[in-house]
């Protein structure tokens, strides 16, 4: 009898993990395309990895997380122990981040299962831009569930004033200021953030660029793709 008890109970343990796993999980596959390695980094989960060319990441997140960013780090250099710096998106000298990087970077940017079940997601350019990038749910299902891309020359034509080692530095880190960094109110485009706009339409371009810029998907239904120079 207690061992019967003790499997039913074992079976409806690993049935209610496997639901959680099923509900609650979200894939987001990380991919580098560049012919050149990039460190991949995660925050809140995932952390840090190193991607060579044609190499992939799969970072799985629970639902309820938001605040959360996927970026790529050029040029960086490590020790056995995992320290060291990136010429753009470092996080604190580390590879395995906890922080937001440094600007420049592309940011893939995400909150699951939120208002109405559904995934927000976009692709930002108010840290700057330091690599090409396409952020997409892998089983679409219309609306504004959809592939969103950043694929311009966005380094070779930075303005001089934003131009920066690796990357094109964005206008708040580079002038700072209420008009660029929106810390205070309301705020609106700027020259600068239309240099980014137009190359990129789908990503955000300053802080309160939200209506062309985020994304739904199914939070129930929904896993992603982030691409490096797709």
């Amino acid at each position: 009898m207690s061992t019967n008890m003790g499997y039913l109970r074992s079976s409806f343990v690993f049935f209610l993990l496997s639901f959680v796993t099923y509900t609650y999980a979200t894939s987001f596959e990380v991919r580098n395309n560049c012919p050149y390695t990039v460190w991949a980094a995660s925050t809140p989960i995932g952390g840090g990895q190193r991607l060579d060319q044609g190499q992939t990441w799969v970072i799985n997140a629970p639902g309820g997380t938001k605040m959360a960013r996927i970026w790529g780090r050029t040029n960086c250099n490590f020790d056995g122990a995992g320290r060291g710096s990136c010429e753009t998106g470092d996080c604190g000298g580390v590879l395995q981040c906890t922080g937001w990087g440094k600007p420049p970077n592309t940011l893939a940017e995400y909150a699951l299962n939120q208002f109405n079940n559904l995934d927000f997601w976009d692709i930002s350019l108010v840290d700057g831009f330091n690599i090409p990038m396409t952020f997409a749910p892998t089983n679409p299902s219309g609306g504004k569930c959809h592939s969103i891309q950043c694929t311009a020359n966005i380094n070779g034509e930075c303005p001089g004033e934003l131009k920066v080692p690796g990357g094109c530095n964005n206008p708040c880190t580079t002038f700072g200021g209420q008009q660029y960094c929106c810390t205070q109110g309301p705020c609106g485009p700027t020259d600068w953030s239309r240099f980014f706009k137009q190359r990129c339409p789908d990503a955000y371009s300053y802080p309160q660029d939200d209506p062309t810029s985020t994304f739904t998907c199914p939070s129930d239904s929904t896993n992603y793709r982030v691409v490096f120079c797709p």
